[in-house]
């Protein structure tokens, strides 16, 4: 299986990002990591290996990519304004470094995002501020509500990196249109502690006549990797 460490300087954070590309062909997909995750955390928990036979079969290639969430939404020693200000950097860093790369070495027309957790919001919001970029998005346990991390801030940075908030109010047929052709599917377990987050932004994308898939797993399922590496292996 084709594995390759990738490091280069970004412009938009202004210090060294790493990244993992692994598989040769395919489907691309950035895979976010959770929480203050690395880039490496996908693979060490396995989520590569138990979909193997797709990486060595061509059919997907993915990009893991570091997070800067320590930085951002989790840094309580800098102004919730300045957190939401270092996450729109970053989104940057992806949209305008992150995807250009891969297009430069993968000619697939598709591009998938993906992640546990907090990359399952990483994956929906990026996906939805860049629709004309991201043709799927696998989110697996996400919450997609970053209020929690604002101290009752907000203004119209935070508005947009917050799918809840701005999905409602979006009537620009550019993006709905884009929307309504993309797979979104938003995967949770039955005792998840991400569960009625994923209920409640269900609603509102149906309510905005969204297609969407909502995927509630019985059996006790919850929000850790032996979970998230069975849905690996439904949904990619």
């Amino acid at each position: 299986m084709n594995r390759e460490y990738i490091k280069w300087y970004s412009p938009h954070l202004r210090r060294d990002m790493e990244l993992l590309v692994v598989g040769h062909a395919g489907t691309p997909l950035i895979v976010f990591p959770t929480s203050m995750g690395r880039f490496f955390d996908y693979e060490s928990r396995d989520m590569i290996s138990v979909v193997a036979d797709k990486y060595e079969g061509g059919q997907i290639q993915a990009y893991c990519v570091d997070s800067v969430d320590s930085e951002s939404w989790y840094n309580k020693a800098i102004a919730p304004r300045d957190r939401a200000a270092r996450h729109l950097e970053y989104d940057r860093y992806v949209q305008e470094e992150v995807v250009p790369y891969i297009r430069s070495r993968n000619s697939h027309p598709g591009l998938g995002v993906t992640g546990c957790s907090f990359g399952g919001y990483h994956s929906v919001a990026f996906a939805l501020r860049h629709p004309d970029a991201v043709t799927h998005c696998i989110s697996m346990g996400g919450a997609f509500d970053i209020k929690q991390f604002l101290n009752g801030y907000y203004d119209d940075t935070c508005y947009f990196l917050n799918p809840p908030d701005f999905i409602p109010n979006l009537n620009d047929p550019w993006y709905l249109d884009r929307y309504r052709a993309m797979r979104l599917v938003l995967a949770t377990g039955e005792t998840d502690i991400c569960l009625e987050e994923n209920r409640r932004f269900s609603r509102i994308l149906t309510d905005k006549g969204l297609p969407h898939w909502l995927d509630v797993w019985g059996d006790g399922t919850g929000h850790d990797w032996p979970w998230w590496r069975q849905m690996a292996v439904k949904f990619l």
